[in-house]
């Protein structure tokens, strides 16, 4: 199998670094290479960015601030957890376009407080009725394309805000997308960090002139400080704030995405969009330490993150690891950690794909049974060495809301890689996703594409039960990071008695399962590298670009206060009341 080609950063953030030796008076305010020492903090833990956000009545917590804020808006405009996820996730289409939208899909666990239970919703997208593996063969050799119309599959983020909205929301669609609609109307400031995938994306946004017009400002990225209007979105908003998903699956920005792709020699019709409708699923969960770990089944990698958690209840026994070799400072349980992560991805890679098209045994797969047979794959002196596949890319934005009756919510949604597909639809704003790129076009792979399809989806909520009461929502964003990342934060909260912020904040790894290249977050690196690479790891120190961006919020178990968290290496925030 042949490897995907990952994105070319570093470049970018050299350029983004770039600065003159002038006076500092001189220098454009927030936009010139400071470098100092880091301050302390004053209690805890000194690693800690900052406290946890704690509030009794409500929170939300996701990747951009403005975000954060139109959820509390709806929140205290009257609307419960389900109106906040959604009306956070609108705005986020118009603050991080590169990482989420309506062209993509979204997958939700959630806890009902009146009924005392869980709910999970599958809005993903499927591939077009004419998406045949020959053909894309024909066309494309061994890959589906990463970008372009044939990356692309129906999408299904509406549907999933609709029906979750249609079953638990308290708010109309028109006032939960009233503050992404004036966010977009507006305008608001880029951020640095957006700023900057705005920048690695600008060869991408400059091929469709749709996409140009609205992305690009006079050919160049929209930087950092840069007031971005879209307009054409927020008439996108109107239109389903008035006709609801009808709108956009059966109405005139169906028509639209179609008229697009016929433009571009694409695959959809209108049949394609009668096949999307969101599904009520029965998450997949395990037990750690006394808590409930809960995921979403295939096509996800939920599976994933069960596994890796269950390996590591299973395993340190087995492997000769003592309790004290079990910490975040030992290189034992990092390196442990790394080939648990590799054992799990293996048969992700082996066995994930659509269940409507194939047998995946995701209940076999994380069960303790079989991660304790699976702790013979571990070698505690040599890191295993892996086949080449295919390397899952990464945007993704994650939201987890609360509110005053006791109901959680952890939402995640994506287009997939940056701007996904690059292709806009005209006149509405939004680009639809490249997550077709995620099928593979080996014969007989599980995830190998077929019409009507869903695909390998690498975006996940996490969630967190204790005694049958909800304890935390837990999200990590980009690409084949998410299950890791998972794992890793749920490691530090669940078994080392992390907070959740601290839990997050911790340094964490990344290991691409495609080229076998192990990323340490960069202190993390100084201190047990060296002994990774005794052991055979192709170790690498790095910055958090690739260690995905986390949100949670916690129900603290003695109060039922909130207790939220966000990650330094976004731009986000909890909030709440």
């Amino acid at each position: 199998m042949t490897t995907r080609r990952l994105p070319a950063i570093a470049s970018v953030l050299a350029l983004a670094m770039i600065g003159t030796a002038m006076p500092a008076r001189a220098q454009e305010i927030g936009h010139d290479p400071f470098d100092a020492w880091r301050g302390d903090r004053s209690t805890g833990w000194v690693g800690q960015t900052r406290s946890e956000v704690m509030a009794r009545n409500g929170m939300v917590a996701t990747s951009q601030p403005l975000a954060a804020e139109a959820g509390i808006e709806v929140l205290h405009a009257g609307g419960n957890a389900f109106d906040a996820a959604v009306a956070t996730a609108a705005a986020i289409n118009v603050v991080e376009p590169e990482a989420s939208g309506i062209g993509g899909d979204v997958f939700v666990i959630a806890w009902l407080a009146k009924e005392h239970r869980l709910v999970a919703l599958d809005g993903s997208g499927r591939a077009p009725l004419a998406a045949t593996a020959a053909r894309y063969r024909a066309k494309y050799g061994a890959e589906v394309p990463e970008a372009g119309i044939d990356s692309a599959v129906v999408p299904g983020a509406v549907d999933g805000w609709t029906t979750l909205l249609g079953k638990y929301g308290r708010l109309d669609l028109r006032a939960v997308l009233a503050p992404a609609i004036r966010l977009a109307d507006q305008g608001f400031p880029v951020s640095q960090r957006i700023g900057t995938e705005w920048q690695m994306s600008t060869e991408l946004l400059a091929k469709d002139p749709d996409t140009a017009a609205i992305y690009l400002d006079h050919a160049k990225p929209w930087g950092w400080g840069s007031i971005f209007r879209n307009p054409d979105l927020a008439k996108t908003f109107r239109l389903l704030g008035e006709g609801g998903r009808d709108a956009f699956y059966k109405g005139p920005i169906a028509q639209a995405i179609v008229a697009k792709s016929q433009k571009l020699d694409g695959l959809f019709t209108m049949a394609d969009f009668n096949q999307i409708h969101a599904r009520w699923v029965q998450p997949l969960s395990t037990t750690f330490n006394g808590y409930t770990i809960h995921e979403m089944p295939p096509s996800t990698q939920g599976f994933a993150v069960l596994e890796i958690m269950n390996l590591i209840e299973e395993c340190p026994a087995k492997l000769g690891l003592s309790r004290a070799q079990i910490n975040p400072k030992s290189a034992d349980f990092w390196h442990f950690m790394v080939e648990a992560k590799k054992v799990a991805y293996t048969d992700l890679m082996k066995y994930n794909g659509d269940p409507d098209f194939s047998k995946v045994p995701a209940a076999m797969l994380s069960s303790k049974a079989y991660a304790a047979k699976a702790c013979s794959r571990i070698d505690m002196a040599h890191a295993a060495s892996l086949a080449p596949s295919d390397a899952p890319l990464g945007g993704t934005a994650y939201i987890t809301t609360a509110d005053s009756e006791g109901n959680v919510v952890s939402f995640i949604y994506s287009v997939y890689n940056f701007f996904g597909s690059g292709v806009t639809v005209p006149g509405y704003g939004f680009l639809l996703n490249d997550r077709g790129a995620a099928f593979t076009l080996q014969k007989g792979s599980p995830n190998e594409i077929a019409p009507g399809k869903r695909p390998f989806y690498t975006i996940i909520p996490g969630f967190v039960t204790k005694d049958d009461k909800p304890f935390a929502a837990v999200g990590v964003m980009y690409g084949d990071q998410q299950a890791q990342g998972q794992a890793q934060v749920l490691t530090n909260m669940l078994l080392f008695g992390a907070n959740p912020q601290a839990a997050g904040d911790a340094a964490r790894f990344a290991h691409a399962q495609s080229t076998n290249r192990l990323q340490l977050e960069s202190q993390l690196f100084d201190a047990i590298g060296a002994n990774l690479k005794a052991r055979g790891h192709d170790v690498h120190s790095a910055n958090g670009f690739d260690m995905g961006g986390y949100q949670a919020i916690m129900v603290d178990p003695k109060t039922g206060a909130y207790r939220g968290a966000s990650d330094p290496r976004k731009d986000g925030e909890a909030i709440g009341y």
